[in-house]
């Protein structure tokens, strides 16, 4: 999953960035509504975490750009304020849900999470090909009934070619997936994290390259 804080007390901005990481998510940190609105232009953000109370642009204007652009993105606004009235209002602006400082951080992730389900097409609760099994849920991985253990990145990539059902997916979009804006575009990553992935998938090789391209399971 893909996400975007938008918070200008930038420790706590910092602090929930760190924190979604942690529950294997690709996340990036932006401090004022200008560069929320920047970024959200040229990212395709599952969700985007926003403070209402921002500055350089509001955060009420970056909900009514955002809205009025039609951006697949879900908003969960932040805010100071407790009253119904400020909830409505946020909500009425075209967020998605809406929590209050402060707040339990399970409850942002478990909130982040549903949100992040409403974007992404519905996948099976079990995804497999070739042999390779990959249970999203519990988050388990085998072939030919053999366990494998994959980092939290290699999982995201493995699940990703098998959502493809076949098809080819470009590094572009695995970097965009399992990663965030901290990586280089031009390093090696992706092909480093795939071939370790292949190593421990093991014989017959399951994951081609298409050169060029991408790769395809």
């Amino acid at each position: 999953m893909r996400v975007l804080v938008v918070e200008d007390e930038e420790i706590l901005a910092d602090t929930i960035a760190d924190g979604l990481r942690e529950e294997a998510m690709a996340v990036d940190v932006v401090y004022d509504g200008a560069d929320a609105l920047y970024r959200a232009g040229y990212t395709d953000y599952d969700v985007i975490v926003l403070d209402r109370d921002l500055p350089e642009v509001h955060g009420d204007d970056v909900c009514r750009e955002l809205v009025a652009s039609r951006s697949l993105s879900r908003i969960l606004m932040l805010t100071a304020a407790h009253e119904v009235s400020q909830k409505v209002d946020g909500l009425s602006l075209g967020a998605d849900d809406y929590l209050a400082k402060p707040f339990v951080f399970d409850e942002l992730v478990a909130r982040v999470r549903a949100l992040g389900r409403r974007t992404a097409p519905p996948v099976p609760p079990v995804l497999e090909r070739s042999g390779v099994r990959l249970d999203p849920g519990g988050r388990t991985v085998t072939r030919d009934g053999r366990p494998i253990a994959l980092t939290k990145k290699e999982f995201t990539v493995l699940e990703e070619l098998l959502r493809a059902d076949g098809g080819v997916v470009s590094a572009e979009h695995l970097l965009d997936k399992a990663w965030d804006d901290n990586i280089d575009p031009f390093s090696n990553i992706v092909r480093v994290a795939m071939a370790t992935l292949r190593r421990k998938l093991g014989d017959p090789p399951v994951i081609a390259t298409v050169t060029g391209v991408g790769y395809r399971l």
